[in-house]
């Protein structure tokens, strides 16, 4: 039984505390090899060579952004079709996609556990204890070029601008993204200054399946491959009903009336209202600008896992179905 973990050394946990890459190193035990990575070369790097000789478990650890960078790599060096099973261990700021899918707590501890529970398979057993979850394609139309990864959450308009007001204020974890969506959700009442910043529609089109939908602008567009977005925003609260449609949730709705609907977010309910958009999809499109078109895009931000990014033009598909290990309770 090979394991293999890397870990995203610049992620949150691993900067505030050092020491836990000896922690890691120690929980390897001589059953698993450490890998420590600063950069997207180096994890390119790492992922190359552990396609070459095979692995029977690949461990990621750090943020949201680590597990995303971490599987599109090892989806170009294993191909989509090979991927090896995976273990998510949470080592940034908040590891959504980790929690939803019960990986909590010290990442050497769980290391250790998954080390300890798996000396014992002997190979031949690499799948036990799995289960099988989605992700997502983003397919982003850039200045550049074209770029593709596989992650789990998208978002644009609220999402976006939220993480704008998030990172300004130091990006500090799940008490800074309370205080600022509590001051949103009472502002929205009285249309406060933040609250229309994070909410106000954003100029952009979405075309679902070929369909283009009416608004030419857009308060929030989420699609996810976990249900809990954080602080329970159960925006997608279908995702993972299906492996091939990712959920779509989007709202045209002004500030005054998109706000105070987040109790309804909260109970993982429709948001509702004139012209949403919530349902399971095989594909969708978003196209930026005030007079967005395939012809003649804009250029927009977005946010996948937790990454700031921007594009003219984003399609968004489900990805690669993946083997997530899950801990015996």
């Amino acid at each position: 039984m090979r394991i293999d973990v890397i870990v995203n050394t610049t992620a949150r946990r691993y900067r505030a505390r050092p020491s836990l890459i000896d922690r890691m190193a120690a929980a390897c035990a001589g059953a698993a090899e450490l890998h420590p990575t600063a950069s997207v070369a180096e994890l390119a790097e790492v992922c190359n060579r552990i396609a070459q000789r095979g692995t029977s478990l690949v461990a990621l650890s750090g943020g949201d952004g680590s597990f995303m960078a971490g599987v599109t790599a090892l989806a170009r060096a294993f191909g989509e079709s090979s991927l090896p099973p995976l273990a998510l261990l949470p080592g940034g700021t908040v590891a959504t996609v980790a929690r939803n899918w019960g990986m909590l707590g010290d990442p050497a501890v769980l290391l250790a556990r998954i080390v300890r529970e798996h000396r014992d398979l002997h190979g031949g057993a690499a799948g036990r204890g799995t289960i099988r979850r989605p992700t997502l394609r983003a397919r982003a139309t850039t200045r550049t070029g074209v770029e593709e990864r596989i992650g789990f959450i998208f978002g644009t308009g609220l999402v976006a601008s939220f993480f704008d007001v998030y990172y300004e204020r130091g990006g500090d974890g799940y008490g800074a993204a309370a205080r600022i969506v509590a001051r949103v959700f009472v502002e929205s009442f009285y249309g406060g200054a933040c609250a229309r910043r994070v909410l106000d529609p954003l100029p952009c089109t979405i075309e679902v399946e070929g369909r283009q939908l009416a608004p030419r602008a857009w308060s929030l567009i989420c699609s996810s491959a976990v249900r809990d977005l954080g602080l329970h925003m159960r925006v997608t609260y279908r995702a993972g009903e299906d492996l091939d449609r990712p959920h779509l949730v989007a709202s045209a709705l002004p500030p005054r009336s998109l706000g105070p609907r987040a109790p309804l977010v909260l109970a993982g309910r429709r948001i509702g209202g004139e012209d949403h958009f919530d349902d399971l999809v095989r594909t969708f499109t978003v196209r930026f600008g005030a007079e967005a078109s395939a012809a003649s895009p804009g250029e927009g931000p977005y946010i996948l896992d937790g990454d700031p990014l921007r594009a003219s033009e984003l399609r968004i598909s489900a990805g690669p179905s993946i083997d997530v290990l899950s801990l015996r309770s």
